[in-house]
């Protein structure tokens, strides 16, 4: 599990994440991290059954955080993320847990040598910003994402503002379905959370808030 945060934790996080926007505004939306009452709408999404997951742009760790106090083993969790000051960070920060820099593209290939791709994941959850990204890069990272999921799994997304992220060309070329799940205001921006499933697959009720 995670250590207890030492002092300070939470303004360091800021400034690495704040130093990667002034860096590269235009790949990383947000001026600050996500907020605890995201990580929690977040990780209200998952089933009480999880177990393994796959996180795609782990930035500071907000999410990761939250997924192993949900109950998530560091052994079954693996965070991807492209940045490589950001990896180093949660790398330092989670060493028990698969954390890899990467292009989520490039997610099951990944994942093989890990042991995430034979054996699948329960479900990923994602601070990547598909807003901003053509409908083939969205098409190739989605479709990475879902073969490494259980046919059940589901793809967790929160995305600024209320508009589905994800292509609805996208969704209906992988046959996935969306549903909006919630909207904090509480995030800076404010954002919506979306859970995506396979259409074949049987609905899985989202966790209650806590």
């Amino acid at each position: 599990m995670m250590d207890p945060k030492r002092p300070g934790e939470k303004t360091d996080q800021n400034w690495t994440f704040f130093r990667q926007w002034l860096k590269n505004p235009m790949g990383v939306a947000a001026i600050s991290p996500s907020s605890p009452q995201l990580a929690r709408q977040m990780m209200a999404e998952l089933s009480d059954d999880t177990q393994r997951v796959i996180e795609l742009g782990g930035g500071t760790g907000v999410f990761t955080q939250a997924l192993l106090e949900f109950g998530i083993k560091p052994v079954d969790l693996l965070v991807l993320e492209l940045n490589e000051e950001l990896h180093q960070h949660l790398q330092k920060r989670f060493p028990e847990a698969h954390v890899v820099c990467g292009d989520a593209r490039e997610i099951f290939n990944l994942a093989k040598p890990l042991g995430f791709a034979e054996k699948k994941s329960d479900a990923i959850v994602s601070g990547l910003g598909f807003l901003s990204m053509p409908r083939q890069s969205q098409l190739d990272i989605v479709s990475a994402a879902f073969d490494c999921l259980k046919s059940d799994g589901r793809f967790v997304q929160f995305t600024y503002g209320p508009a589905n992220p994800i292509a609805r060309e996208v969704l209906e070329t992988l046959g996935l379905s969306s549903r909006r799940a919630s909207f904090t205001w509480w995030n800076v921006p404010p954002a919506t959370v979306y859970v995506y499933n396979r259409r074949v697959s049987r609905a899985i009720p989202a966790r209650p808030m806590r």
